[in-house]
C-alpha cells in the first residue's frame, strides 16, 4: 500500500503558481538565471546574463515578467518585453528569457510559464511573438516547437575578442605609424 502512495506521489504533478514578478524576485530570479544561462552550460550563447537586464526588463515591462513557484519555492521564471518597429500597425512581442531549475524540468512549468506569457501578449495585442535561441540548443528548439513556434530563421551573430593581449599582438602588425590605425592586408 506504502509502495502505491508513493507512486502516485510522484505522478502528481505539483501545485504549480505563475504569477507577476515582483521587486523581492530581483535577485533569485538573477541567481537562477545566473546558473542556468553560463558559458558552460551554454557555450555559444551570444548574449550574456546579467543583472542590468533583469532589471531593465522588470522596470520597463514588468506586466512581462512571470515567476513560477511551487510551495512559495521559486523554480523558474520568463522575461519579456514588447517591440514596435515605426511604419508599422503590428506590436511583436519578444520571450528574452525563460529558466526552470533542472530538477524540475519535465514537469510542465515551462510550458506554463509559455503559455501565461502568451496569454498576456495576446491580451496586449501583440500579433506576432518572437523568441531566439542557439542553433544547437536541441531542447530549447524542441520545445518551442511544441509552443508552436514555426519556420525558424537563421541569424548569424559575430563576434570579435578585444582582449588587451589581442590588442597587443594587433598592434605588433601597424605599418608603424603612431595614430591606431592598421596596416590591412589579406593575411590579418
Amino acid at each position: 500500500m506504502e509502495a502505491e502512495d508513493s507512486q502516485e506521489t510522484k505522478k502528481k504533478k505539483p501545485n504549480v503558481v505563475i504569477r507577476p514578478m515582483e521587486i523581492d524576485d530581483l535577485a533569485k530570479v538573477f541567481h537562477l538565471g545566473e546558473k542556468l544561462f553560463t558559458a558552460r552550460e551554454v557555450p555559444n550563447l551570444y548574449r550574456t546574463w546579467d543583472e542590468y537586464e533583469v532589471i531593465a526588463l522588470f522596470q520597463g515591462d514588468a506586466e512581462y515578467c512571470l515567476v513560477a513557484e511551487i510551495e512559495e519555492e521559486m523554480v523558474g521564471f520568463a522575461l519579456g518585453t514588447t517591440v514596435t518597429k515605426s511604419h508599422s500597425a503590428w506590436r511583436y512581442g519578444y520571450l528574452v528569457w525563460l529558466g526552470v531549475v533542472p530538477a524540475y524540468h519535465g514537469m510542465g512549468i515551462a510550458s506554463r510559464l509559455f503559455n501565461r506569457f502568451r496569454d498576456l501578449m495576446l491580451e496586449s495585442g501583440v500579433r506576432m511573438l518572437l523568441v531566439d535561441s542557439e542553433a544547437d540548443n536541441l531542447p530549447a528548439l524542441r520545445f518551442f516547437r511544441k509552443m508552436g513556434f514555426r519556420h525558424p530563421q537563421q541569424h548569424i551573430y559575430l563576434a570579435l575578442n578585444l582582449d588587451p593581449r589581442l590588442r597587443r599582438i594587433r598592434e605588433k602588425k601597424t605599418d608603424g605609424r603612431q595614430d591606431g590605425r592598421y596596416k590591412l592586408d589579406d593575411d590579418d
